[in-house]
């Protein structure tokens, strides 16, 4: 019997949309593209992160952006359903088989634990709105796999994944996808609504430190390693921009964020919680927003979390009711980085 993860401390189901919601445009695709820990100063006006420094100015780029716990996980669960669900840790759905916790010993599928949400996500919002979504994982094993790592690829940064409507509906599994099937849609143009981008441990500047880790994965290479993903970045975005999507006459956005700072500082806002160990703050984060046909050259300093990027896309989407966080006192949408000149 999987372990599912509840609380009470606000409605799950979330609350209607606001008038600052209504000022948000309507977009046909959103990419979010998810980096790994790095602080604001770390990539904004860094050297080593040109990229995605120059396309936050031309584009825009909020100054106040803060994730919502520490380490990475919970972050990305936030993300995708709008509360971090107690996960304090990067277990992912994974024990060692000699694990002696209890929600290892209980478990009646080996292997597994309790980070799997019973709860609404973003997938279950945009398919009752009948709207598409994929979860593109680089290096991914295989269409909906359950692996813990493989090579660079691990699951503790697959968001969708930890939702229950997701492993429990081969359907749903089957739009958790690696880089191979992100270019050939980009190439095709059959790209869904919502495009959840995650490059792996090398490519998203978290690194590695095993044996034959290249030189700019590693972790003692912070410069190189935050290039690479910069690197990354402009690739990523590149191809996007490539596709007769980007020169529609629709709003289409790239979203460059990260899941948490690099030395766990705990300054956070907008829907976390300072009594709470899973929702306390995740440190200030770079966040920028391309957008076809939006605003250029915007520097937003209202506050913002991951719980603001999801309520933005909910609204961006037509969807009028906020998943649990999301709807939280203080939590408004990206009106400014999104919005129409």
């Amino acid at each position: 019997m999987k372990y599912f993860l509840t609380f009470a401390l606000i409605a799950l189901l979330g609350a209607s949309a606001g008038p600052q919601d209504a000022k948000v445009p309507r977009f046909s695709h959103i990419f979010v593209i998810m980096e790994e820990n790095k602080d604001y100063g770390q990539i904004i006006g860094s050297p080593d992160a040109p990229t995605i420094t120059a396309l936050g100015k031309r584009y825009g780029y909020a100054t106040q952006f803060y994730a919502e716990t520490h380490p990475s996980q919970p972050n990305y669960v936030a993300l995708i359903g709008g509360y971090t669900y107690g996960i304090r840790d990067d277990d992912a759905f994974y024990c060692h088989a000699d694990d002696q916790r209890p929600y290892c010993k209980n478990s009646s599928k080996p292997g597994y634990v309790d980070h799997t949400v019973d709860r609404p996500s973003l997938a279950s919002q945009l398919e009752a709105a009948g709207l598409t979504w994929k979860n593109y994982n680089e290096d991914l094993p295989s269409p909906g796999s359950e692996a813990i790592a493989a090579g660079a690829y691990a699951a503790k940064h697959s968001g969708f994944l930890n939702y229950a409507s997701v492993q429990n509906d081969p359907k749903r599994a089957q739009k958790v996808v690696g880089f191979d099937q992100f270019a050939a849609d980009l190439k095709s143009g059959d790209v869904p609504n919502f495009a959840f981008v995650i490059p792996d441990l090398c490519d998203e500047m978290h690194g590695m430190g095993a044996d034959g880790t290249p030189a700019d994965c590693r972790f003692s290479n912070m410069d190189k390693l935050i290039w690479r993903g910069d690197r990354n970045v402009k690739a990523i975005v590149g191809e996007i921009m490539a596709t007769p999507i980007w020169r529609a006459s629709s709003n289409v956005a790239i979203v460059v964020t990260f899941d948490e700072d690099d030395h766990y500082g705990l300054e956070g806002c907008c829907g976390v919680d300072a009594n709470d160990p899973a929702n306390r703050g995740g440190g200030h984060i770079g966040t920028i927003v391309i957008t076809n046909h939006g605003p250029r050259g915007v520097v937003d300093a209202t506050p913002y979390s991951h719980y603001s990027l999801l309520r933005t896309i909910e609204d961006a989407f037509g969807i009028d009711t906020h998943l649990a966080r999301a709807a939280a006192p203080g939590v408004v949408p990206m009106v400014p980085l999104f919005a129409k000149p």
